[in-house]
């Protein structure tokens, strides 16, 4: 196969999972929205948003990082996902993992983050910085479990590349990560539950408190382009847990149904439980999944 050929492979996957992941947002928003007793936006909320947002000008500027920021964003959310293969055996929907293993998306994963920080750095807004310092301070913490949850995985499977990940997990339901070491599992969960920032870790927008956090003096197209990501990176994410602890999906129907289910687990948790205060997520996210996620090394190393 040909590099254009792939590209436009790539191409039609990113698009199909940017989609997918807004109409996810969409969902979710009508959940939340029930749950306290309202109506809620429609499910078709996010794209009019985006389209919205991308017909605005405005003639703000804080520098050239304030421009940047966003595009950093997407290209980290972008870069995820390129890397990760979608669907067991496609060709369409393998993307360029071949390319690269999961050290790589752990890096895209970080970049854009970083990227944001330094763009909302350059506003004019106090709760920009406010929610730099959270999502950093948060993103450290989190990041410590599912960083030992992966180095279970590569002992036990002798690989970082997410395609052999996968191919190892066929055959059988039994063959999962989740049932081979689910300790592995419940520690990259937890740590889910800070990558997608709902309750009770939504504290780097805290739209009760501080409305929005980084993103606050963003808007039109600016504003447009994290929209955008958001659901691209939010597909990415659930992607890559699916690949690293539930086996992988076969075709397009398995993978909507298991990162469904897998982004319902913290939609439930956020519905059920307020939200922490910083030094409580921190201080949580090193406690309990840190030492579940060395428990799963033990496991795999010496049992």
């Amino acid at each position: 196969m040909d590099i254009w050929t792939k590209i436009f492979y790539a191409v039609i996957s990113v698009v199909i999972a940017t989609i997918y992941g807004l109409a996810l947002g969409g969902v979710v928003r009508k959940i939340y929205a029930r749950v306290h007793g309202r109506y809620g936006p429609p499910v078709w909320q996010p794209f009019i948003d985006i389209i919205k947002t991308h017909a605005k000008r405005v003639a703000v500027s804080h520098g050239i990082m304030f421009y940047l920021g966003p595009v950093f964003r997407f290209a980290g959310g972008l870069g995820t996902y390129l890397f990760i293969p979608v669907i067991f055996g496609s060709a369409v929907f393998a993307n360029f993992s071949m390319a690269g293993d999961l050290l790589l998306v752990m890096y895209f994963i970080f970049f854009g983050q970083l990227g944001m920080a330094l763009g909302a750095g350059e506003g004019g807004h106090p709760y920009s910085p406010l929610g730099i310092a959270r999502g950093l301070s948060q993103m450290t913490t989190f990041e410590v479990p599912f960083a030992l949850s992966v180095i279970a995985l590569a002992i036990q499977y002798h690989t970082l590349n997410i395609t052999a990940i996968v191919a190892a997990q066929q055959g059988s339901i039994l063959n999962w990560t989740l049932f081979t070491n689910p300790f592995a599992v419940v520690a990259a969960m937890i740590s889910m539950l800070g990558m997608n920032m709902h309750s009770p870790f939504s504290i780097v927008l805290a739209p009760q408190e501080i409305p929005i956090g980084p993103p606050i003096e963003m808007n039109s197209s600016f504003l447009a382009t994290l929209q955008t990501n958001r659901g691209l990176f939010v597909a990415a994410k659930l992607i890559l847990f699916m690949n690293l602890y539930f086996g992988g999906a076969t075709n397009l129907v398995v993978m909507i149904v298991k990162t469904f289910l897998i982004y319902m687990f913290s939609v439930f948790v956020g519905a059920a439980f307020p939200r922490f205060r910083p030094e409580q997520a921190m201080r949580f996210f090193l406690k309990w999944p840190t030492i579940i996620g060395i428990i799963s090394i033990i496991f795999v190393a010496y049992l």
